[in-house]
C-alpha cells in the first residue's frame, strides 16, 4: 500500500478549479486505489483480512464509480439516486474498514488513515446530497412562483380563492 508521503507525491488528474466536483471525484478514486493496495495487503496475509478483501474492494470500488457516473446524470433526480447510492456504498466500505482498525487487521497507520478519509467523504458526499435537495426545492419553488405570475390575475384569484375555500374549516 502506498504511503502518506507517496499517495501525497502522486501526480492528480484533476481540473485546477474543481469545476463540477472534479475535487471529490478525484478523492473517491484516490480513495478506491488506496483500499485496493490496502486490499493488496490484506490478501497477502490470509486470514479474517483475506475474507474481507471481496466486500471492502467492492464497496469501495462502487463509492468512486457511482461517483463519477453522478457526473453523467440526466436529471436532477438522477443526480441525486446515483449520490445516494454511491453514499451507501461510502458508509459501508467506512464500516468495514472501522472493523479492521477495530480489529488490528492490516497496517495500522494505513488502516486508520483510510477510516479518517471515508469518514470525511461520507460527510461531503451527505452534504452535495442536501445541498442538491435544497437547490432543487428552491428550483421548484421558484417555477411555482414564475407560473402563478404569468397567470391572469383573475386566473390567480380564482386560484387563491379556491385554495382558501378548500381549506376552510366549517363553523360547527
Amino acid at each position: 500500500m502506498l504511503g502518506m508521503a507517496a499517495v501525497a507525491s502522486t501526480v492528480k488528474q484533476q481540473h485546477p478549479t474543481y469545476e463540477d466536483g472534479q475535487d471529490i471525484r478525484d478523492r473517491s478514486f484516490e480513495y478506491a486505489c488506496r483500499v485496493v493496495g490496502l486490499c493488496e495487503q490484506l490478501d497477502a496475509g490470509g486470514r479474517i483480512g483475506r475474507l474481507m478483501v471481496p466486500q471492502i474492494l467492492s464497496c469501495s470500488l462502487s463509492f468512486a464509480a457511482m461517483r463519477e457516473g453522478a457526473r453523467a446524470a440526466e436529471t436532477d433526480n438522477d443526480f441525486i439516486s446515483k449520490c445516494g447510492i454511491g453514499l451507501k456504498e461510502c458508509r459501508e466500505s467506512w464500516t468495514r474498514l472501522r472493523v479492521c482498525e477495530r480489529r488490528r487487521i492490516g497496517p495500522a497507520d494505513d488502516v486508520k488513515a483510510l477510516v479518517q478519509e471515508g469518514s470525511e467523504l461520507v460527510a461531503i458526499v451527505t452534504a452535495i446530497i442536501r445541498n442538491k435537495k435544497r437547490n432543487v426545492a428552491a428550483k421548484r419553488a421558484s417555477e411555482e412562483v414564475a407560473r402563478a405570475a404569468k397567470k391572469s390575475p383573475r386566473d390567480a384569484r380564482d386560484t387563491a380563492s379556491s385554495t382558501h375555500s378548500k381549506f376552510q374549516t366549517p363553523n360547527s
